[in-house]
């Protein structure tokens, strides 16, 4: 959500939710994977609100080949959560959005282009370009 409140505001409203459909629960996963399904729904029905402007698809495919075969080290960064977090929280929502889905919630490019209604292909391009922003941002910050 990019802002701790309302973060708080969409974990509250999804155990108000799972609450109110406790019965709907059909143990066909866990309670906790069944409850952070309500939460991201949440939080993407409000960000979906708000109009995400998903940054332009068309993206070389000799950008992402370069990008996956960089010769830095990404060890060499140091990376902690806390600055890569940081470093999310300056890029566009769109791209923030997938890059969170994908990368901490675990969600594949077509489970994310299924909850979000865009294509598969904007999906990974989204994840690419909000990749090479968050490493561009550490990378500045790092001195490199």
């Amino acid at each position: 959500m990019n802002n701790t409140e309302e973060a708080k505001d969409m974990l509250q409203e999804g155990f108000v939710e799972a609450f109110r459909r406790l019965e709907s629960f059909r143990f066909e996963s866990t309670f906790g994977a069944w409850l952070k399904k309500i939460v991201i729904n949440k939080c993407i029905n409000a960000l979906e609100k708000r109009r995400i402007v998903w940054v332009d698809e068309e993206v070389a495919d000799s950008q992402i080949a370069d990008a996956t075969s960089e010769s830095i080290d990404e060890e060499e960064l140091k990376l902690s959560v806390e600055r890569v977090k940081k470093a999310m929280s300056q890029i566009p929502e769109g791209a923030r959005v997938i890059f969170s889905l994908f990368l901490f919630e675990g969600y594949n490019h077509a489970e994310i282009s299924e909850i979000l209604h865009i294509s598969e292909s904007t999906s990974k391009t989204q994840f690419m370009r909000a990749r090479l922003m968050v490493k561009e941002i550490l990378l500045a910050k790092a001195g490199v």
